[in-house]
């Protein structure tokens, strides 16, 4: 049976929409433990701030650099820093 374009267009715009969806789960992941990892390294400090800035950041491989960096950081404050470079 062939198929229509819609039907084409339709499943193509499925599975974009799905792809997206899992990119997006797996940057709200990264960004869940990165600040999971600051507040049990640092738990007297206020994460508000570093939340929102990376929420801004889209980029994986920077949020992936970020993690790294959060488990080996000396202090939070030094964390903070490297969120602007």
């Amino acid at each position: 049976m062939a198929r229509t374009m819609a039907e084409e267009l339709l499943e193509r715009g499925f599975e974009q929409g799905i792809e997206q969806g899992i990119e997006q789960g797996a940057r709200e992941n990264t960004i869940e433990n990165i600040l999971l990892l600051l507040t049990e390294r640092f738990p007297n400090s206020d994460t508000e701030a570093a939340k929102q800035r990376l929420q801004t950041i889209h980029d994986m491989e920077r949020l992936q650099q970020l993690l790294r960096t959060a488990m080996k950081t000396p202090n939070f404050e030094t964390f903070l820093q490297g969120l602007d470079t």
